[in-house]
């Protein structure tokens, strides 16, 4: 018998694939005029406010309780304040076709965090893949060798490293504790509101007197971008899709992601794409690939 297709879970999956493959454009842009944190607490807060109105609108908008909300707090300072913050604060410095591609290397961080937590068993396969993944990493340092005598190239790296670190360890958490409860909706308004408000104080620490007039439309609507559809939609997809598959098959995406940020980049930003870089782009991705590849099992009747 044939197994009928869960369209939802389709569009959810490709939602995530092509818009986040979008915002580590977006990001770049945003942060040409905007201060990082303020970028990031504008993108999380608009995203909280639309998930309330439409809460209200459902009359679904209620406490949770201590121990949920202590759950989406640990997801929201994981995935939202670390995570995508300190990749927001490394495109500052790095270009936004290479923060996607480190970033790509999370789905064997989440692959290697399963094991860890016996959400998975180590095998011959997952172990080449591990290999195959991180000699691209190695690559991706070969071709930007001369750029780490450059102390914000190198600031940029070292985020991007905690940021893809603390998305891989959101993920298993959400998908081990905080995506328990069925309203994903009231989840990610505690979890963006949440967010928001830890970058707000951030972004007053760190750009206490912004100058709002040097403020470009071109990253206002880039930052209004990554809220609705890097927030409110990716996300919301994200966590549907996290409901259905494994996280660890859920992080496959990232090769749809890495591909759009690269090309964007390149063809947008001017962003230059050296053979290394493609190589390691390569090596990354087939890592991923033979980490998550799993025959079809011949089904009988």
């Amino acid at each position: 018998m044939k197994q009928n297709l869960d369209y939802k879970l389709i569009f959810a999956l490709a939602a995530v694939g092509i818009v986040w493959g979008t915002t580590f454009l977006g990001i770049k842009v945003a942060v040409e005029t905007i201060p990082p944190w303020f970028v990031t607490s504008i993108r999380q807060g608009l995203a909280g406010l639309i998930m309330m109105t439409i809460l209200l609108f459902k009359k679904e908008l209620e406490w949770i309780g201590w121990e949920n909300f202590k759950q989406q707090l640990i997801a929201s300072v994981l995935m939202l304040v670390i995570a995508n913050g300190f990749t927001t604060i490394a495109e500052q410095n790095i270009p936004s076709g290479l923060a996607s591609v480190i970033n790509a290397v999370t789905p064997i961080l989440i692959f290697l965090g399963s094991i860890m937590f016996g959400l998975q068993k180590m095998s011959l396969k997952g172990f080449t893949g591990v290999i195959i993944g991180f000699s691209g990493v190695v690559f991706i340092f070969k071709d930007g060798l001369v750029s780490f005598l450059d102390a914000n190239y190198r600031t940029g790296m070292m985020f991007m490293g905690f940021a893809i670190l603390a998305w891989a360890a959101g993920t298993i958490y959400t998908k081990t504790h905080a995506n328990k409860s069925k309203n994903i909706t009231l989840n990610l308004f505690y979890q963006f509101t949440i967010a928001s408000c830890i970058q707000l104080v951030l972004a007053s620490i760190f750009s206490p007197n912004p100058d709002f007039s040097s403020w470009s439309s071109r990253s206002i609507f880039a930052a209004l971008y990554l809220s609705i559809f890097g927030s409110v939609i990716a996300f919301f997809c994200y966590n549907y899709a996290l409901k259905h598959v494994t996280a660890v098959q859920v992080s496959i995406l990232s090769y749809i992601n890495t591909i759009i940020a690269v090309f964007l980049g390149w063809l947008l930003l001017d962003e230059v794409i050296t053979i290394d870089f493609i190589i390691a782009t390569a090596l990354i991705i087939l890592g991923v690939f033979i980490v998550n590849y799993k025959k079809k099992e011949k089904k009988t009747l």
